[in-house]
């Protein structure tokens, strides 16, 4: 194959791997992704940070969710939902709050302006480009004029890929532009966004990427970003706003627990034992127990209960360590004041029902299928309290319902096959027309429907019978 067609077919891979890349992330998890890391206090500071921002978007808080992956880049994006994804490597490297903030409210920008479509739309502008300017390829080299054919198709490169940077450019200068919107509206200082901006100035300057222009890349080059944005940051009267102290407090808890939990190596180096900070109790306790000493995960969580015993998360990490080193008997008390004095947050009430369920004792199984029916009722989206409630429905006799949790759990784990088969045994045992089988009943036509999209032949056992 000659250069300049072997150029142009790198290009067209290219832009169907960026077309990939687009792809929802539950695909790239399937692959061997990131992994979606959930926890509860996260979730809350999550919560609580990006509100007041979701509702200077114009959009709606209970619609709009940010969310926690276990992945080292120091990266955010969007889904095509209104999903905002932010990367544990991105938590690592914020400095404060704001500046995780000012990354939300840039994501917040994708979301309302619906760019995760309109990128595929790009793609397809750019594809649609390069393929035009092939076929006028080919039909010059069966002309015979080959040195023209591969300069129309050389330019047909150029103008294909100009085109979708332009595309992505534009959005990210939207992006940019809204989030600035966004934080003036909150009352939130931009000084987050600027400083975030500024780590990866640098970090292109290690890289050896100079700010000379940006025509060539997906993103504008983030002195440029910097540049467009201080002089609106800096005559903002949010500007000298200070960062909430509590919600200060609440993101080094946070980020503290998730280098335990992530890097419990760096954690142990970044929070020595000389450091009798709450946050560095926290990144020990997790570090520990990650790295198999129940007994220095233990001290850590009672050091931390000594400061505050009534704090749910301090409770919760308590019963977690017991409960994963072979106690669950021990680790019932903690946790059920954790779900107490946490407002019976789903995640806690899960691991309390666990708790329950391990001890193996049938008297704990009517509160363990209490509090995981709650559980699963206030977040359906937790494949291991569904797995917890099918055990108990199982010591219970009530297989038809272990079945409908089989289901459940399947369904959220992308498992079509299994969560058929389970949802359509489930509606053999479940009186017809309760909540119950109407529910089994969604999960089967669901689930078919989703076999269908990954084998046109497949068939209901059931036809195949007949």
């Amino acid at each position: 194959m000659n250069a300049p067609l072997a150029r142009f077919v790198r290009l067209m891979m290219l832009i169907v791997m960026l077309g990939v890349a687009a792809a929802p992330p539950a695909a790239a998890q399937d692959s061997g992704g990131p992994a979606l890391l959930r926890d509860s206090e996260t979730e809350l500071l999550f919560k609580d940070i990006s509100r007041p921002l979701i509702k200077a978007a114009g959009l709606d808080p209970n619609a709009v969710e940010v969310v926690l992956l276990n992945d080292p880049e120091i990266n955010a994006f969007v889904d095509r939902g209104q999903t905002v994804y932010l990367q544990s490597g991105l938590i690592f490297a914020a400095d404060n709050v704001n500046e995780v903030q000012g990354v939300i409210a840039h994501e917040l920008g994708h979301v309302a302006g619906g760019h995760s479509i309109r990128l595929q739309n790009g793609v397809k502008e750019a594809t649609g480009l390069s393929i035009a300017t092939l076929v006028l390829g080919a039909l010059a080299i069966a002309a015979g004029a080959g040195e023209a054919a591969m300069g129309l198709m050389a330019a047909g490169q150029q103008a294909a890929m100009g085109q979708f940077l332009s595309f992505s450019r534009t959005q990210e200068a939207t992006a940019d532009a809204s989030a600035m919107k966004y934080l003036h509206t909150a009352g939130i200082t931009g000084k987050g966004m600027l400083s975030f901006f500024s780590k990866l100035q640098n970090q292109e300057y290690r890289l050896a990427i100079y700010a000379k222009d940006s025509y060539d890349r997906t993103h504008p080059l983030s002195s440029e970003r910097i540049e467009a944005l201080k002089q609106g940051f800096e005559n903002d009267p949010a500007w000298n706003t200070p960062i909430d102290p509590k919600l200060e407090a609440r993101f080094e808890r946070v980020k503290a627990k998730l280098y335990g939990f992530a890097d419990p190596r760096q954690a142990a180096i970044k929070y020595p034992e000389s450091d009798q900070s709450i946050p560095a109790h926290y990144a020990r306790a997790y570090a520990y127990h990650m790295g198999g000493y129940p007994e220095k995960a233990n001290a850590e969580a009672d050091a931390l209960l000594a400061k505050e015993p009534q704090d749910p998360f301090f409770l919760e990490l308590k019963g977690q360590i017991l409960l994963e080193n072979g106690k669950p008997k021990e680790a019932i008390a903690p946790l059920r004041q954790a779900v107490e004095r946490s407002g019976k947050m789903p995640l806690i009430s899960a691991m309390l029902g666990h708790a329950l369920v391990a001890t193996e004792d049938p008297k704990n199984y009517p509160e363990a299928k209490l509090v995981l029916k709650e559980a699963v009722n206030r977040d359906n989206r937790d494949p291991f309290a569904w797995y917890q409630l099918g055990i108990v429905y199982e010591q219970e006799g009530d297989g038809s319902r272990a079945a409908l949790a089989t289901a459940e759990r399947s369904n959220l784990q992308n498992d079509p096959k299994l969560a058929y088969a389970s949802a359509q045994l489930a509606m053999r045992g479940i009186p017809a027309g309760t909540p119950d089988y109407i529910r089994a009943q969604d999960i089967a036509m669901v689930s078919r429907a989703e076999l269908a999209k990954k084998d046109k032949k497949y068939r209901d056992p059931k036809e195949l019978t007949q």
